[in-house]
């Protein structure tokens, strides 16, 4: 079972998955975003993935996480995105000792509520994250060429890729095709032929959807978009 809501952070989502029946594991695909977990009794952050992340849950084991909006969460958490690509930390490796026990203690009591009160009070303290990052994230959802969202940003393209990195966890090309593909996600769902969906959503072909969603999803279109 799966629930989410709107976090009162910006762009963020806070949600709780608890395991239901038989244990089965749960695809989570890229979207240029990390999350800040609470599991197992510690708190957890999970990297910008590159490819589909196979999660697993014992049942009735629940796992309760804040989805910071795409390029925001190294700010709140201090760490470049790139150096937690692909991986899930311990909040404890990455804080100082203190830091995160009180953290960890605070989460315990009210899962939901403190993960946002914990990211929304770091965040303020950063200043936030980048100014361009919200930008980036936009023209590339639009579909906007990386050469052309670097001019609109007042940026080259290597100190766009450079920030990218830092903010997102991978280079703009990258984050791109993850936008894209959630785009055509979005469209199949909604019962769109995924012939015009591979159109609608920049593709050259529906071969090139095809393999874009094997790639980065693990799976054909029509599993991806399962319920």
């Amino acid at each position: 079972m799966y629930e989410e809501r709107p976090s009162r952070l910006p762009g963020a989502y806070v949600w709780r998955r608890t395991a239901v029946g038989e244990p089965r594991a749960g695809r989570v695909l890229p979207d240029g975003c990390m999350d800040l977990l609470w599991w197992r009794g510690d708190l957890v952050v999970a990297g910008p993935d590159t490819a589909a992340y196979e999660s697993r849950l014992d049942t009735g084991e629940t796992i309760v996480g804040l989805r910071f909006a795409p390029g925001t969460a190294p700010a709140a958490l201090g760490v470049p995105a790139d150096e937690l690509r692909d991986s899930r930390v311990r909040l404890s490796a990455l804080w100082p000792g203190r830091l995160a026990r009180e953290a960890a203690e605070r989460v315990a009591a009210a899962p939901e509520r403190a993960l946002e009160d914990i990211a929304a009070t770091r965040l303020a303290a950063a200043g936030g994250p980048a100014r361009e990052v919200s930008a980036v994230v936009s023209l590339l959802r639009a579909g906007t060429p990386v050469a052309t969202v670097a001019d609109e940003v007042g940026l080259s393209e290597r100190q766009l890729h450079r920030r990218s990195l830092s903010a997102f966890g991978y280079g703009p090309k990258t984050l791109a095709r993850i936008l894209r593909l959630e785009r055509a996600l979005a469209l199949a769902r909604s019962g769109t032929p995924l012939a015009r969906v591979a159109v609608e959503s920049g593709y050259a072909d529906q071969a090139h959807l095809s393999r874009d969603a094997r790639a980065l999803g693990g799976a054909p279109m029509g599993e991806l978009i399962r319920p």
